[in-house]
């Protein structure tokens, strides 16, 4: 079983451990509500009050926690107001967005999709990045752009076969230190991890043989 659902006396926390990147925010901030290395319930949705236990969410990169308000005032799952992809050094890149993934509408509006090409879970990044020693800047060089006219909205991102992520919605790219480096409404992402121009594709999957539904 990979999704959890625990419900609290003010708020429900959803969990899917197959979107998790292990990035830690949870266990790190608000280890009384997420506590690791235990045998049996690890998710304590009442050990913090409701808006503590919402920023959890919104700050979950993965989109594998989600947490909603039980009486309907709220949950975790509304889309931004500015849609971004974040490029993480030697890592994944983290969107936050309205989104559809190979057509399909997401529950959640954040994941963190495999741009080294190593990941068992593909499109989404399950942290093989580590283990494969994949080393990429999370500081692209910096496009001309212009502003977008709207800056959220739907985004739907399609792996295309043996090639790069296609992505088309309005979208901001913007680097591990939060400087945006181009705005777009098209664009390809590189997803087997050896381009010479990432974030973007550069057309290497040919070369490399790159395989990936």
């Amino acid at each position: 079983m990979t999704e959890e659902t625990v419900k609290g006396r003010e708020v429900t926390i959803r969990f899917d451990a197959s979107r998790c990147i292990h990035s830690r925010g949870c266990v790190l901030g608000h280890p009384e509500v997420y506590v690791p290395n235990v045998q049996g319930e690890w998710i304590h949705p009442d050990s913090a009050n409701a808006e503590t236990v919402m920023m959890t969410a919104l700050t979950c990169p993965s989109g594998a926690i989600r947490v909603s308000r039980n009486d309907g005032t709220g949950d975790s799952d509304t889309p931004p107001v500015v849609n971004i992809v974040r490029v993480r050094e030697n890592g994944p890149l983290a969107i936050e967005a309205e989104l559809s993934i190979r057509g399909e509408r997401q529950a959640a509006p954040r994941a963190t999709l495999c741009r080294c090409g190593q990941s068992q879970n593909k499109p989404f990044c399950d942290g093989a990045h580590a283990s494969a020693g994949f080393a990429a800047t999370g500081e692209p060089a910096t496009k001309d752009f212009s502003a977008l006219e709207v800056r959220n909205g739907p985004v739907n991102v399609q792996p295309l076969p043996n090639g790069p992520l296609l992505v088309m919605g309005n979208l901001e790219i913007v680097s591990g230190t939060g400087r945006t480096t181009d705005k777009v409404t098209k664009t390809a992402l590189c997803r087997c991890g050896q381009s010479k121009n990432k974030p973007y594709c550069d057309g290497s999957h040919v070369a490399t043989g790159f395989q990936a539904e």
